[in-house]
């Protein structure tokens, strides 16, 4: 989880360092120090609600890949049944 949350902060600031040097303005000055964090923490944002994200959808499907193997496991013991009962008759 942090890993993906750090690589999105810093997905942000290297947006804010793009954003000025196509702008063509100095990387570094004093107004314009307060835009890093932001920018960092913007991301860090992003990255935290999409391991949120996965850790749910994985969750779902793991919750899905249960009720599709036990709703299997039924239908073998009905075709397991049906079989025994031909064979008896």
């Amino acid at each position: 989880m942090v890993s993906r949350v750090v690589f999105w902060a810093g997905f942000g600031v290297a947006v804010r360092a793009w954003q000025l040097g196509l702008q063509m303005v100095p990387l570094f000055h004093k107004q314009g120090l307060w835009a890093y964090p932001f920018f960092g923490a913007v991301g860090g944002s992003f990255g935290y609600w999409l391991q949120g994200v996965d850790d749910r959808q994985t969750a779902m499907l793991a919750q899905r890949k249960e009720f599709l193997l036990e709703k299997r496991a039924r239908r073998a013991q009905k075709l397991e049944a049906a079989e025994t009962e031909a064979a008896a008759h």
